[in-house]
């Protein structure tokens, strides 16, 4: 075997081969819908205002600013709703027919989204319903996806399993934005919609391709209260999984520059679309180069205190990014806030489906993520009702300030989770309750 092949062990095995590569060319798809999206409510929303009245005074906000925050809206309300059925679907229904259920549905309302933007029926609620229609399909789907991996590889492989995952999110996001970019400029934004749904092709191809058959992993559960209610016990009782979770949900909630992105590239760099699409990069070519050099490492021993340091250097790059005005400066302070998110974020997908027996993943998954999308769709809200009252540089730096501030409190308040390493996952695995209480 080749040295390279030896660094990306996983890749040795063919169902994970097939699905890493399937979900490479669907996330493309699906960042370049994100972008699309985004883009498409700014544009509908251009030049329009809103007038409210606060205690007696007439103050004008910037609609265009709270549609953004609006699309994280129409993101979270179905994770809210949906996030612990789907993972416990995940856990009692076989995943891999979960998983090309919902790929399909996605592909079909990305369809349908594109269709009424070629036929100009496309309205601010019709987008908003369409993303949170997509929404709700990943609140199945992302459970099932997470817990199906560890069964494609074996244990001492899925930590370079999850860097390798890091790895596609990273390279579709450069290439995705990129791409969006050139047809938002070029042609109508249906044509993202459409490119998307037929990336949906990829991955249910290769889950139909793979020989992983197994049924439910938890044979005995149903998709009722108590089933839910055993999850929830269980992350709650660990308190190093919880941790990490609330850690999580502050980080993407107060520090969602991503969210400003078409205000920041259009109004204070000056950019239009397509420089949009560019600086939509930085943060994917900073989270890349993060994930192929954990990928190469053979360990992390101090997982804890890396993973806190990370979120720290998070906040800060996102201060920074929300005071520059200089296009290559907001380029490199973006770029290091996808590099240290994806350092955490390795760390904490690894601890936790380390930590978590097989069938509790689902459920575990489902509850993380409503914090780990919870906290970046709340956060785009937030940002969005900040920035129309205070102004974009405000939003994005305080948001900053407040991640710093929030993640010394989680260092302070879980010193289990500060202490945490690799030789303590050893010993703590696989997934008893005890774990960090």
């Amino acid at each position: 075997m080749s040295r390279s092949i030896g660094r990306f062990a996983a890749l040795r095995h063919r169902d994970y081969r097939l699905v890493w590569s399937g979900n490479f060319v669907s996330v493309i798809g699906t960042q370049m819908q994100f972008v699309a999206i985004n883009w498409h409510i700014y544009k509908l929303l251009e030049g329009t205002s809103l007038t409210v009245n606060l205690l007696g005074r007439e103050v004008s906000l910037n609609s265009e600013a709270l549609g953004l925050g609006g699309v994280g809206l129409a993101r979270i309300i179905p994770i809210f709703f949906f996030a612990l059925v789907g993972g416990t679907m995940a856990d009692v229904v076989n995943r891999r027919k979960l998983l090309i259920l919902t790929n399909s549905a996605a592909a079909g309302f990305a369809a349908i989204l594109a269709l009424l933007s070629f036929a100009q029926r496309d309205t601010v609620w019709i987008v908003y319903l369409l993303t949170a229609a997509g929404a709700a399909t990943s609140a199945f789907s992302s459970p099932a996806f997470q817990s199906i991996v560890p069964n494609l590889v074996p244990p001492g492989d899925l930590t370079n399993a999850i860097s390798l995952n890091s790895i596609v999110r990273q390279v579709a996001t450069i290439i995705g934005p990129v791409m969006a970019g050139v047809l938002l400029a070029k042609t109508n934004v249906g044509w993202v919609y459409a490119v998307n749904a037929v990336s949906f092709i990829a991955i249910v191809a290769a889950l139909v391709l793979i020989q992983y058959r197994a049924g439910p992993a938890a044979r005995d559960t149903g998709l009722g209260f108590a089933a839910i209610l055993e999850g929830w016990r269980f992350v709650r009782g660990a308190r190093i999984i919880w941790g990490s979770m609330l850690l999580d949900f502050f980080a993407t909630l107060f520090s969602s520059a991503r969210t400003m992105l078409p205000l920041v590239a259009d109004q204070m760099l000056g950019m239009g679309a397509q420089g949009y699409g560019l600086l939509y990069t930085a943060d994917a070519i900073g989270s890349l180069l993060a994930g192929v050099l954990v990928s190469l490492r053979k360990d992390i021993y101090r997982q804890g205190a890396v993973m806190l340091i990370s979120v720290a250097f998070y906040g800060l790059a996102t201060v920074f990014f929300g005071l520059s005005t200089n296009f290559a400066m907001s380029y490199l302070f973006f770029a290091l806030i996808g590099a240290s998110d994806t350092v955490s974020t390795i760390i904490r997908q690894t601890l936790r489906q380390t930590l978590t027996p097989d069938r509790l993943r689902g459920r575990m998954t489902g509850i993380n993520q409503i914090f780990f999308m919870g906290g970046p769709q709340l956060g785009e809200l937030e940002a969005g009702m900040v920035a129309a009252a205070f102004g974009v540089p405000f939003a994005i730096v305080s948001g900053g300030i407040a991640t710093v501030a929030l993640t010394g409190y989680i260092a302070w308040h879980y010193p289990r989770l500060r202490r945490y390493t690799s030789a303590t996952m050893a010993e703590e695995s696989p997934g008893v309750a005890s774990a960090g209480t």
